[in-house]
């Protein structure tokens, strides 16, 4: 019996580890200020049940693996504690496009945006530069690119 008590202290303390791990290494990798949602505040469903971007709401937060996200409603927060993952932006919120042209991590403007696969990609846009339309001329070897550039990032 004390053996068996022993494995499951052991198996606890290990699964706490890895869990430490992967919300430091998601938090380092991620597009988050320290103590600020993602997506400078954007509702990362709005995306997909709106088709555009909201600015979320103070009273609508959620956190996941570490990454805090804010959102315009209760039934979108709802939404996003279903199945968190499917609103989560690839890249970790960076620049879609500058990953997969040189693997950088280049700050987005949350309104420029793209819905591939299900899945939100999120742009640069300033100063006339507007990522999003270079992206659009070769999707295909960018997304594929920019997918091996995010696991050097994110799994090394």
């Amino acid at each position: 019996m004390k053996v068996f008590a022993f494995i499951c202290v052991l198996q606890i303390a290990v699964f706490t580890l890895v869990a430490q791990v992967t919300v430091q290494r998601r938090l380092a990798q991620y597009n988050q200020e320290k103590n600020e949602p993602a997506i400078q505040g954007y509702d990362p469903v709005s995306y997909f049940t709106n088709g555009r971007a909201l600015k979320g709401r103070g009273q609508y937060t959620d956190s996941y693996q570490g990454i805090l996200y804010r959102f315009s409603s209760q039934g979108n927060l709802d939404a996003f504690k279903k199945d968190p993952s499917k609103y989560e932006p690839q890249y970790g919120g960076w620049c879609a496009y500058a990953m997969g042209n040189d693997g950088s991590k280049v700050d987005v403007d949350p309104e420029t945006f793209k819905i591939i696969d299900g899945r939100l990609y999120l742009f640069y846009n300033a100063f006339f530069n507007n990522t999003l339309k270079t992206w659009n001329r070769d999707q295909a070897a960018l997304k594929k690119k920019a997918d091996q550039n995010w696991q050097k990032y994110y799994h090394p």
